[in-house]
């Protein structure tokens, strides 16, 4: 991970909006600040890193955590998780709260599959996670109009005009701000989160949209919320409406 200063940072960083106009009317998938050899990656399934994590949660789909136990697809068949991956973090009627699509797996895996939930980012989860988001791929994003996830979602907002870390800066100062600028060597996206979970090869490896917010926090030099936190939950409620009607990619690659 790079540290820059304050300073360099915006020595280095363009306003993607200096023409006038707004996010809104504006917004790029983050697959546009790619390069063409990257694009042409997540394009090509056969290519694409990131399906070898939905094959595997196929698989895990089907099969039960132990022979005593029943699989997701004895209550899901594949074809009928279309959709659903666009429409989280939603509101859960048990726990009273938003939870994210990947907490909702372990839910059903502890209610229906009484087994033990499987580690946030853990590459069980991730791969059943993308398994279920793949087949939201060209869907438009589509977070609930639900009132009970209001305050939630303004939580959120305002964690993303927060600034925080010893850098002092907030997400909008990157990613409205200065989106489509460059820090070092990199083009800085408008963070819309189309392709989650995405291979990074920084990474290489498949990672959560959750871990993508916790290496950014790391960057600003501020105290990353722990996986699951409500914080991180509330971040991407307000995520989900910056994006809302924007075409899902899962898995995107990025680079």
């Amino acid at each position: 991970m790079r540290y820059w200063s304050l300073a360099a940072l915006f020595l280095v960083a363009t306003s993607a909006y200096s023409q006038g106009g707004t996010a809104a009317d504006k917004r790029r998938s983050g697959t546009d600040f790619m390069a063409a050899s990257t694009q042409a990656m997540q394009a090509d399934d056969t290519l694409n890193p990131g399906m070898l994590w939905v094959k595997d949660g196929e698989a895990l789909w089907q099969k039960p955590p132990s022979l005593s136990q029943k699989s997701c697809a004895s209550c899901h068949t594949p074809g009928s998780m279309k959709g659903a991956a666009s429409r989280y973090p939603a509101f859960d009627d048990l726990l009273k709260r938003p939870i994210t699509l990947s907490q909702r797996i372990n839910q059903c895996r502890q209610k229906h599959q009484q087994a033990e939930p499987l580690r946030l980012e853990s590459q069980e989860l991730l791969s059943l996670e993308s398994f279920v988001a793949h087949q939201s791929r060209g869907l438009p994003l589509a977070p609930p109009a639900d009132s009970r996830l209001d305050a939630a979602r303004q939580r959120g907002q305002q964690r993303y005009t927060q600034r925080m870390g010893q850098l002092n800066l907030s997400c909008a100062q990157c990613h409205d701000d200065n989106a489509g600028g460059r820090l070092g060597s990199s083009q800085i996206p408008q963070a819309h989160h189309t392709g989650y979970p995405v291979y990074r090869l920084e990474w290489q490896n498949l990672g959560s949209l959750q871990r993508r917010l916790r290496n950014c926090m790391s960057g600003v030099r501020a105290e990353p919320f722990a996986y699951g936190a409500p914080e991180l939950v509330e971040l991407e409620l307000h995520l989900a409406v910056r994006a809302k009607g924007m075409l899902m990619e899962t898995p995107g690659v990025r680079p």
